[in-house]
């Protein structure tokens, strides 16, 4: 499964976003949360700085959509457990950040202002 993860990242890593925030810059700021949602733990906190980092530069609705649109297209390229989906689901509150979407792969990214 972390093969099967990483893979996914480094190809997303190559994909370019509409938004000011590109999937390159969310995959190198979630990189460090794979470990966490992989084996749960403790969260590192360079993942916490990764994820108040793409929260502060999405600042447009446009931007958020992009991010969301990167970490949806993640989460939904790969078989995960429910246990996964919880890790990753619970990143932005353990790390004190309100995000306005939730992780996952039911997510409307459309939908975000």
């Amino acid at each position: 499964m972390r093969s099967l993860l990483l893979a996914l990242f480094l190809v997303l890593a190559f994909h370019r976003g509409e938004a000011a925030v590109s999937c390159n810059a969310v995959v190198g700021d979630l990189y460090p949360c794979l470990s966490y949602v992989v084996q749960g733990g403790n969260v590192p906190a360079n993942c916490c700085n990764g994820i108040r980092t793409l929260n502060s530069q999405a600042q447009t609705p446009v931007d958020r959509q992009g991010v969301c649109r990167c970490i949806k297209n993640a989460i939904g390229g790969v078989s995960f457990s429910s246990n996964n989906l919880n890790n990753a689901q619970s990143l932005p509150a353990k790390c004190g950040v309100n995000l306005p979407y939730s992780i996952s792969p039911s997510t409307n990214c459309d939908s975000i202002n």
